[in-house]
């Protein structure tokens, strides 16, 4: 299985620190907020791993990241992203890398407390379709958001104004392979983008749509008050007073 870093986009929310860098090399406590992510996937046993990025400070990632031998890898894949497209756009930039195997995505600003390796195994065990992850927010407005009907998921809708639940669709995404020729059939949605949610509803109306509930914390970090949050729930564990 491969996983799969989105790190692209203008981070246009955290302006004007964004002005200068890329979002997901700003800090998160004490380290730049890609290593989170990344982090993440070697915990859970991904070694082969492809980090998607773009903008003007694209190039610093490769002096940031190198080989990712800090993090236990013999290298780090690379690609970039022209301009936003969205995060299913950005996704299918991943296509010949995937090569066909099952991939695991993560999004960039997100910051996971939970060794993620127990839902993989599952997802390794499902024979298709895709795996999300759930945790209940108080701000599920800002997120997609999972209807839940006893233990299935029967809608997931992309920032509702009214939200019919508070499990937020946290940012990574298990998927089959069947994932690229989904994208090829999305068209752009208002916001002008591929959105990763009408993925997950193909998979859903097909009937191949599992979950689980994430434990531990979790925080994106790509607006100025989550990314507050996410600084003080890293340095919580820590151990930081506050």
């Amino acid at each position: 299985m491969k996983g799969i870093v989105l790190a692209g986009g203008l981070g246009s929310r955290l302006y004007p620190l964004t002005k200068v860098t890329n979002k997901h090399l700003l800090p998160v406590y004490n380290k730049p907020m890609v290593y989170y992510p990344i982090e993440t996937l070697v915990r859970a046993g991904i070694k082969d791993i492809l980090l998607v990025t773009g903008g003007n400070s694209a190039g610093d990632f490769l002096k940031l990241l190198g080989d990712g031998k800090e993090f236990g890898l013999t290298h780090v894949n690379y690609t970039y992203q022209e301009g936003e497209g969205g995060i299913a756009a950005a996704l299918s930039l991943a296509k010949d890398f995937a090569d066909g195997e099952k991939v695991v995505v993560i999004l960039g600003d997100n910051v996971i407390e939970d060794n993620v390796r127990t839902y993989l195994e599952r997802f390794k065990n499902q024979k298709k379709g895709a795996r999300l992850l759930l945790k209940e927010v108080p701000d599920p407005e800002r997120f997609g958001v999972a209807e839940l009907k006893g233990d299935k998921v029967v809608g997931i809708v992309e920032k509702p104004k009214k939200p019919k639940t508070n499990y937020a669709v946290v940012g990574f995404y298990m998927f089959d392979s069947d994932v690229f020729k989904i994208i090829s059939t999305l068209k752009p949605s208002k916001r002008g983008e591929l959105e990763i949610t009408d993925v997950s509803n193909v998979y859903l109306r097909r009937g191949e749509l599992e979950f689980d509930v994430l434990k531990g914390y979790w925080s994106d970090a790509g607006t100025f008050e989550s990314l507050f949050r996410a600084n003080r729930l890293v340095a919580r564990k820590a151990g930081i007073q506050q």
